[in-house]
């Protein structure tokens, strides 16, 4: 069977099963399989496959055709140009959080620029609830004078937060501690970046995600409680103490949530700075400030 047919056979098999962009999954899997790039697919149609690949692609196929989403069944995906490695342990990461990850490395990159020596020097950003560990290893990456300090309450996350800090070479700037909250950071911490995408599905909506979501991915990174808005409560008492002067809480949020978060956050004295939407001009990253 050749490269061509399997496309096309894969394609209408997941097709059948309800998967999404199900053309564009049977290519990136058969990528995998075959170790190359997808679309040097396109010029390898008439390729016969050997029998040992086309045995690992049904296996492949078979999976997501049970709706395994396609990270994990690859092992990885791609956020902000970064290789990171997820599985059933960790959120896979979201084109959206990239917006954050990027205010995120702005902001302490404008840092940097006012100059070291300053008694707050090197910068530090903290993150709350690290999952995989992205979007603190895109802010070591792309700000490679800071210090990260993560949080993360499931040990097993924080083992793939710390095998993907160490495939970009980031572990030394990286801190990482497991515990919920705020309480497992070094005492006297005083960041000047502060950065979450929280839990923030309403408890019982759950039911009613894409089977890739409510049956792969990890519930505890999903469950944002009754009304989806628990961990943003927490962040807006808690968060106070560990931002320095001048510093900046950063967050990701769900749909609709936008005029929630401003009265949670307006109760506790934030100022907000900005609401930014995503690439569908929903609102997506709040920005706020203290005093």
């Amino acid at each position: 069977m050749t490269v061509l047919e399997v496309i096309q056979r894969s394609t209408e098999f997941l097709a059948r099963k309800g998967v999404e962009s199900a053309r564009l999954h049977a290519e990136l899997l058969l990528a995998h399989a075959l170790k190359m790039p997808r679309m040097q697919l396109y010029l390898s149609f008439e390729r016969a496959l050997t029998a040992a690949e086309l045995e690992l692609l049904r296996g492949l196929v078979k999976r997501r055709g049970e709706r395994e989403p396609l990270q994990q069944i690859t092992g990885s995906t791609s956020f902000c140009g970064l290789e990171i490695a997820v599985d059933r342990h960790v959120l896979a990461p979201r084109p959206e959080t990239e917006l954050l990850a990027e205010r995120g490395w702005q902001f302490l990159q404008e840092l940097v620029r006012q100059g070291e020596g300053s008694p707050e020097w090197p910068p530090k950003a903290l993150e709350f609830g690290i999952g995989s560990g992205c979007l603190a290893i895109a802010l070591a990456v792309h700000c490679p004078e800071a210090r990260v300090y993560g949080v993360e309450v499931s040990a097993e996350a924080l083992e793939m937060a710390r095998q993907n800090a160490a495939r970009h070479g980031v572990s030394e700037r990286l801190d990482l501690r497991q515990g919920d909250g705020f309480a497992a950071l070094p005492e006297g911490l005083r960041a000047h970046l502060i950065v979450s995408n929280p839990p923030y599905i309403p408890s019982a909506e759950l039911g009613s995600l894409a089977p890739e979501v409510r049956d792969y991915e990890p519930r505890l990174a999903l469950d944002g409680g009754p009304d989806g808005l628990v961990y943003y409560r927490r962040l807006a008492v808690e968060a106070p103490p560990f931002l320095g002067p001048g510093g900046r809480l950063m967050v990701e949020l769900g749909d609709g949530q936008a005029e929630a978060l401003l009265d949670i956050f307006g109760a506790q004295n934030w100022i907000v700075e900005t609401v930014q939407e995503d690439y569908t001009q929903r609102a997506r990253i709040l920005v706020v400030r203290r005093n």
